[in-house]
């Protein structure tokens, strides 16, 4: 399956943006960009201190995705970004009018584990909570769908290509 959309992978931390994100991309033979290489420094040394970043530090973040994003209309691709409230997602469409939203859904405790189980990974797990607190579910007119994060890295993508294949019928 291939896609001329640019599929938004979000989600809070920890459900599988970075893991998902490529193998969707290879699935739909599109380029895939990572999310967190778009923050500056300064949101990583926040975000690394367990501060959790306001609207004001995200904004470059998400233009600078949006930007990305936009240079693939109509060549579709896929990035990760939490996108964790409609506000940010609307200024991702705003540069990408096109981009189709995969949101990774899943239980608390088996998203605080994994993180707990990843290395090297700026984000700890104790601002999992503000995640959740921040998170404004897809909207019935927002283009998107959710996906649960159970199962494998490989269960879940073909849930999520499957999903991707719905909406676009």
């Amino acid at each position: 399956m291939s896609t001329p959309h640019v599929v938004v992978v979000m989600g809070v931390a920890g459900t599988g943006k970075t893991t998902i994100g490529p193998l969707l991309a290879a699935e739909l033979g599109v380029p895939y960009a990572e999310g967190d290489d778009f923050h500056p420094p300064a949101n990583i040394a926040k975000m690394s201190a367990g501060t959790p970043l306001d609207d004001t530090d995200r904004r470059p973040w998400l233009d600078a995705i949006g930007r990305w994003a936009h240079g693939r209309a109509g060549l579709g691709g896929v990035v990760s970004s939490s996108a964790l409230k409609r506000v940010y997602r609307d200024r991702l469409r705003a540069e990408a009018p096109g981009a189709v939203f995969l949101h990774l859904t899943g239980d608390r405790a088996l998203i605080e584990r994994r993180m707990a189980d990843r290395k090297g990974h700026f984000m700890p797990t104790a601002l999992l909570d503000s995640q959740f607190a921040t998170l404004q579910e897809l909207q019935e007119d927002e283009a998107g769908v959710a996906v649960d994060v159970s199962g494998t890295p490989e269960e879940i993508t073909d849930r999520a290509v499957a999903a991707l294949r719905r909406l676009a019928s």
